[in-house]
């Protein structure tokens, strides 16, 4: 190849090379804006900061939830063997529902011996009235003022004797009618010990009925909180075990709790701790929700733990 051939050849690439730069996009370096990026950034990042704040401070909040129930213990009124028991545990039961029935054999013989006594009572009442009234139509001549006294006595302890009969034969009726125990409420059978053939005692507490229409929540908030919760404030409840949240508002808030310098010593003074601390931590106060409404694929049971958060309506 020739020396103008090559230097060409140069001219050439010289004129691609500036071509391909002039179509470059030029950078404009401006110093203030990495500055004003970061400022932007920092300045986000501290306002969500500042309405995270805001949110955990002005709404009330924990974690410390209890859901609670009423449970009522059921207690046989009569003792005897377990003759029938329809129920299995965790079993949901209406009121009125028959839970078990003792042994009703000795009771029916005690109605009728009741039944017996009460006409015995009776037949002796009648017949003690009217000896005193034939007594009482005797003249002084034919009988004794003392005589007509003895009489009316008797026909009397006879009277009372036939109402205390009245009262044996309605208490032998109440006890053959206990003999069929029976749930006080609606609710769930909850550890169930009891079995057919046990002997129970009465009063002595046998089947466990979860009041399924008293549920509502515990939660336990810090003392200083509590001037932001009034009675009516509507409040957010998470089950641990549920996704779904539940609707509640404040029903009451507790009036005390358990105080352990207030504990009587010895002779009745206080039982005060030497010890005291700086910091002092703030007490933890009930305060009840009320569960507005329970979907049907929540399961509520007695002990489950809840997060629930007051919203505030108030300005």
């Amino acid at each position: 190849m020739s020396d103008a051939n090559l230097h060409a050849d140069a001219a050439i690439r010289r004129d691609n090379a500036a071509i391909q730069r002039a179509r470059r996009p030029v950078a404009i370096r401006l110093p203030g804006v990495p500055l004003l990026l970061t400022a932007l950034v920092l300045a986000g990042a501290g306002a969500l900061s500042w309405a995270a704040w805001q949110a955990y401070m002005a709404a009330p909040w924990t974690r410390d939830g209890t859901v609670r129930a009423y449970v009522v213990t059921v207690a046989p009124e009569v003792a005897g063997r377990v003759v029938q028991l329809p129920v299995i545990d965790n079993q949901f039961v209406h009121k009125g529902d028959l839970l078990m029935i003792v042994d009703p054999t000795n009771y029916e013989i005690a109605v009728a011996q009741a039944r017996a006594a009460l006409l015995q009572a009776q037949t002796n009442a009648e017949n003690a009235e009217r000896e005193s009234e034939r007594r009482a139509r005797l003249s002084t001549l034919e009988t004794s003022e003392e005589e007509k006294q003895t009489y009316a006595s008797t026909a009397r302890a006879a009277e009372a004797t036939y109402q205390q009969a009245q009262a044996n034969l309605a208490l032998a009726q109440v006890n053959f009618a206990r003999t069929r125990v029976v749930s006080p409420v609606n609710g769930y059978i909850t550890n169930l010990q009891v079995q057919s053939g046990d002997y129970v005692t009465e009063g002595e507490s046998t089947i466990s009925v979860v009041d399924s229409d008293s549920f509502w929540v515990d939660g336990y908030f810090e003392e200083t909180s509590l001037d932001q919760i009034k009675p009516g404030d509507p409040a957010t409840i998470k089950l641990m075990g549920y996704r779904q949240t539940l609707r509640g508002h404040v029903s009451g808030i507790a009036r005390g709790i358990v105080v352990a310098n207030a504990e009587p010593g010895g002779r009745g003074l206080a039982n005060v701790n030497p010890i005291f601390t700086w910091v002092r931590l703030a007490q933890r106060v009930p305060v009840r929700i009320h569960i507005d409404h329970v979907p049907e694929d929540i399961r509520l049971v007695v002990g489950e733990t809840a997060t629930i958060q007051i919203e505030r309506t108030r300005n």
